[in-house]
């Protein structure tokens, strides 16, 4: 994970427009706001991205 998706993850999840375990819909708050790395970082390290919002290790 890079400083681009971390900072694209922390401003999802300060947005407070979804829950971070709603892939889905993570992925589409994502895409909706133009974050187009974070969607295929989820898409390439699903585990990675739970990983993250579980523990925050990166």
């Amino acid at each position: 994970m890079n400083e681009t998706i971390f900072t694209q993850i922390m401003d999802i999840r300060d947005s407070e427009r979804v829950n971070m375990f709603d892939i889905p819909s993570v992925q589409r708050v994502a895409f909706e706001s133009g974050f187009y790395e974070l969607v295929c970082f989820i898409e390439e390290d699903r585990a990675a991205y739970i990983r993250f919002i579980l523990t925050g290790e990166e």
